[in-house]
């Protein structure tokens, strides 16, 4: 890991960044990098959602286009999806040599993006949302974040993406910056969020909690246990790691985490586990995630309708 002793940020002082976007992303970045004293423009769309919040954190709003022609570095943090027609808008007024940065692999490494040869091409992704990211650096903290360079035009796309990381705040203590590439990055943060953290942990303790209510537990109970309790793992396991995790708890919680936990997680799931990762190497999620987009999310809406009419919607509901 990578620090501020260690991060030069001579390669973006006095360079123009413009982000395009102002979601998740976006408006910690913008904030973050403007805290840092580096010129920041806003790209967005017009009739764009996050306008008014944007002009109540005193950016002037540019159109895409607009924000992008002769800048320095060129950061697009719209939703993954989005990406490629922003780039074939902007790429016209792209200057020579310019930077063009991303949070997140997806659309350089599955080819859904070919930037132009002169361009540099960098990554600075937060482990975190952004909301964390704007929060951490606003207590004089910071987020690790990984930095990746695709493309290396001018000789200066290392430092360049180094500096960049070291501006949002991603190396102060407690964080730091992990050279990475864009390849792992994405394989990684997707196999994580279909087969770990975002897919199959949302699962369980739907499973836990349904096999509760349907054994006679009242809801409110099962989802108590099955998921309330999710937070306090997160937390120890954030503060002493898994095996401190084990330490704190009770000899009764630690033995039926022994017996439960490889019952579960066979070797039959970790082989499922394999086969997801190997499916993401190629570029079918990629595909898919365009023809969602370009289908107007049907698969997303329905299953957010789905999870909004849940039991265990219900119970959480009751114990508000």
């Amino acid at each position: 890991m990578l620090n501020d002793a260690e991060l030069d940020p001579a390669p973006l002082e006095g360079r123009t960044v413009a982000i395009i976007g102002f979601g998740n992303q976006g408006r910690a970045q913008a904030l973050n990098l403007r805290d840092s004293g580096i010129s920041v423009r806003l790209g967005l769309r017009p009739g764009s959602s996050r306008a008014e919040e944007a002009r109540g954190h005193g950016f002037e709003l540019l159109a895409p286009m607009e924000a992008a022609r002769d800048a320095d570095v060129v950061v697009l943090l719209a939703p993954d999806e989005q990406l490629p027609a922003i780039y074939k808008e902007i790429a016209p007024v792209l200057k020579p040599g310019a930077a063009l940065g991303f949070a997140h692999g997806l659309c350089i490494h599955y080819g859904l993006i070919s930037p132009r040869p002169d361009l540099d091409v960098i990554m600075v992704a937060p482990k975190g949302p952004g909301a964390a990211l704007r929060r951490l650096y606003s207590e004089g903290r910071g987020m690790v974040a990984l930095a990746a360079v695709a493309q290396d035009a001018t000789g200066n796309a290392w430092p360049l993406a180094l500096a960049y990381a070291r501006a949002l705040g991603s190396g102060r203590p407690g964080a730091g910056v992990l050279r990475s590439t864009f390849e792992q990055e994405t394989v990684s943060d997707l196999f994580n969020e279909a087969a770990v953290v975002w897919g199959a942990v949302p699962a369980l303790l739907e499973a836990g909690f349904e096999t509760l209510v349907s054994a006679g537990i009242d809801p409110q109970l099962a989802y108590l246990e099955c998921v309330s309790e999710l937070k306090l793992l997160a937390d120890l396991v954030e503060a002493r790691g898994i095996a401190g995790m084990r330490e704190a708890i009770s000899n009764t919680a630690e033995l039926g985490a022994t017996e439960g936990g490889p019952r579960l997680v066979d070797a039959q799931l970790k082989d499922r586990m394999k086969a997801m990762l190997e499916e993401l190497r190629g570029d079918g999620f990629a595909r898919a995630l365009m023809g969602e987009a370009a289908a107007d999310y049907p698969r997303l809406r329905a299953e957010r309708r789905k999870a909004a009419a849940s039991a265990l919607e219900a119970a959480r509901k009751s114990l508000l």
